[in-house]
C-alpha cells in the first residue's frame, strides 16, 4: 500500500528545528504534532512546500519575513500607564487586546495578541507585532504521519494547533498568560 501524499486539507503530523538565520534555535518539536494542511494552523509558504510529500519526507525551508511573520512594524508599538494595566504583569507575558481600555490601543487590530516588552515604573511597552515578526527563519522538519482530516478538525479548520500561533487564554477575558 502506497503512503498517503500530502494534499490541501490533510493532516500532517510534524516535528522540527526552527533556527534564525544567525542559526540559533528558536523551538524544537521533538514529538509529533498535527497541522491541518491548507488552514490557518501553518504559514501559507509552509502548506506549499509539504504538498506532494509522504511521510518520512524531510524539508529544509528558508522563510524570509514575508513568508513567515512578516515586517516588525512600529505602528503595532504602544506605551501604555501601568495603573491602566492587570496587576501583576511581567516582561514577555502576553495580553489579549480585549483586555485593555480600547482608547489605550486604538490604532491595533481588535484581536491582536500584545507581548509587554519593557517595564517602566510608571508605563510599559506593548507590542502587537508577532515575536517572530521581521525575522528570517530556517525551519527543518520532518513528516512523521499523514492523514484524512475528522469532520471536526473540517469544521473547525484546524487540527488544534497553530504554527506558533499566539491566542488568548479564553476570549475576552482579563487573563494575562
Amino acid at each position: 500500500m502506497r503512503a498517503m501524499e500530502i494534499t490541501p486539507h490533510c493532516v500532517v503530523a510534524l516535528t522540527w528545528t526552527l533556527k534564525d538565520s544567525l542559526g540559533d534555535t528558536l523551538d524544537e518539536l521533538q514529538e509529533p504534532v498535527e497541522f491541518l494542511v491548507g488552514s490557518d494552523d501553518l504559514l501559507p509558504a509552509i502548506s506549499a512546500a509539504l504538498q506532494g510529500h509522504e511521510p518520512g519526507a524531510v524539508l529544509d525551508l528558508n522563510l524570509e519575513p514575508e513568508d513567515a511573520f512578516g515586517d516588525f512594524d512600529e505602528q503595532l508599538v504602544f506605551l501604555a500607564r501601568r495603573n491602566e494595566l492587570p496587576a501583576g504583569i511581567e516582561e514577555g507575558m502576553l495580553l489579549d487586546a480585549a483586555a485593555l481600555p480600547r482608547e489605550m490601543i486604538a490604532d491595533a487590530p481588535p484581536d491582536a495578541i500584545f507581548t509587554i516588552t519593557e517595564l517602566y515604573p510608571e508605563h510599559a511597552v506593548l507590542d502587537a507585532n508577532h515575536p517572530l515578526a521581521g525575522m528570517a527563519l530556517r525551519l527543518h522538519l520532518k513528516v512523521q504521519a499523514v492523514r484524512e482530516p475528522n469532520d471536526e478538525e473540517l469544521e473547525r479548520g484546524s487540527a488544534g494547533t497553530g504554527f506558533f500561533r499566539l491566542t488568548p487564554a479564553a476570549p475576552g477575558s482579563d487573563s494575562v498568560h
